[in-house]
C-alpha cells in the first residue's frame, strides 16, 4: 500500500497541467536546454556591449537623428527584428536623455527590445 501510494505520488508529478515545476522527469533537458539559452543571451549582449561602447558618440547622433547605420548595425547585433525597429527608434529617441549619460541603460534596452 504504502508504495502505490509513493508512486501515484510521483506520477502525479508527470501531469502535462500546468505547474511550477513542470514534468519532473524532463528537468535535466530543461537544465540543458536553459544552460544553452543563457549561453547565447549572454554571447549576443556582451556583442552588443562592446559595440555599443566602442559607438556610442555615433550611435547617439543616429538616434537623434531618427536612424542611421550605427544604430542600424547595434540593433542587428541585438536581434531585434526589423518590422519592431522604427517604434524601437522612436522609443529610444524619447529616453534619449538617459542613454547619453549611460550606454548600459542603452544596452539594457537594446537587449529587452530583442
Amino acid at each position: 500500500m504504502k508504495r502505490t501510494l509513493i508512486v501515484l505520488t510521483i506520477l502525479c508529478g508527470c501531469s502535462t497541467e500546468a505547474n511550477h515545476i513542470g514534468n519532473p522527469l524532463l528537468l535535466p533537458f530543461s537544465a540543458v536546454s536553459t544552460g544553452i539559452s543563457n549561453a547565447t543571451y549572454n554571447q549576443r549582449r556582451g556583442q552588443v556591449e562592446v559595440y555599443v561602447k566602442s559607438n556610442h558618440t555615433a550611435i547617439m547622433a543616429d538616434i537623434t537623428n531618427g536612424g542611421g547605420d550605427h544604430i542600424a548595425q547595434a540593433m542587428d547585433i541585438a536581434s531585434i527584428p526589423t518590422e519592431d525597429r522604427p517604434a524601437r527608434l522612436i522609443q529610444l529617441r524619447s529616453d534619449q536623455a538617459l542613454y547619453q549619460t549611460s550606454p548600459e541603460a542603452l544596452i539594457t534596452a537594446l537587449m529587452v527590445y530583442s
